[in-house]
């Protein structure tokens, strides 16, 4: 089954040379394992979203996961086999790699519905076909946050990379935004012990103080399963790439969304 774009247009652009206005060239780049990318419209995180990808040398194959904003679908989510459409194209599912999961993650189905109006994963799409035209996708739609169900489908995950061989060819992305609708100064006080946890590889920390300080993080879930996955491949350092929020895009910092942007490596 193939998924049709559904914000194309809206959320972000739809054409190359607006894409290429999000990303840049010139700066070096490096293997990253992981990486915590936002999901909101482009024009509010897409400029920090494109330093990440701009930063990851590309590889074969990219997990994507995603917080489940609608409820609808299983809590953990595999988009098995097909196409997902792109502005720049498609980029198809790794259907062998889906079986992998499966296998290792009883927690773990095949299910479309979590994903057919879900944004969280399909913005993070274009980057991904802009720098690896031929990659292959591994979609994960997370509506599950139990610190166990993170650990275990991270495990998972490098577990099936590590069997299939593509540990060297492949990154974990897990998108996120972070503190939603307080002020500026709010939302980075806010933000600052989970950012502490996760520039510290530490997913069951960032999950309790994103629980115990109730920080309108919409995306822990998945960023706790990409560090599990990420540090059972070998992961030793953290980098903040960009720390920003919607008020530098729309002037109004009485009440931001805020994003960042980490890669894990």
């Amino acid at each position: 089954m193939n998924r049709t774009v559904a914000f194309a247009g809206s959320w972000y652009p739809t054409t190359k040379k607006e894409i290429e206005k999000f990303i840049n060239l010139d700066v070096p780049t490096k293997k990253a394992l992981g990486a915590m990318c936002p999901h909101a419209g482009w024009v509010y995180s897409g400029r920090c979203a494109g330093m990440v990808y701009s930063r990851m040398k590309p590889v074969g194959l990219y997990v994507i996961i995603g917080p489940n904003h609608s409820g609808l679908g299983a809590p953990v989510s595999i988009y098995f086999q097909g196409e997902w459409d792109t502005p720049l194209g498609p980029l198809t599912v790794d259907n062998i790699f889906a079986k992998e999961i499966l296998t290792r993650c009883g927690l773990a189905v095949s299910d479309t519905l979590a994903h057919k109006q879900e944004h969280s994963i399909e913005v993070q799409l274009p980057f991904i076909k802009r720098f690896s035209p031929v990659a292959k996708i591994l979609p994960i739609s997370l509506g599950d946050y139990n610190p166990l169900t993170c650990q275990k489908l991270g495990l998972a995950i490098a577990g099936a990379l590590k069997a299939q061989h593509k540990e060297t060819d492949s990154l974990v992305i897990a998108s996120s935004d972070m503190s939603h609708y307080l002020p500026a100064a709010a939302a980075e006080a806010a933000d600052k012990p989970a950012l502490e946890r996760i520039l510290n590889l530490d997913p069951a920390g960032l999950l309790h103080v994103v629980s115990r300080n109730n920080i309108s993080m919409c995306g822990s879930g998945p960023v706790a399963v990409m560090l599990h996955a990420a540090i059972a491949l070998g992961a030793r350092s953290a980098e903040l790439v960009n720390y920003t929020n919607s008020g530098a895009s729309s002037g109004d910092y009485t009440q931001v969304v805020s994003y960042a942007g980490i890669t894990i490596s």
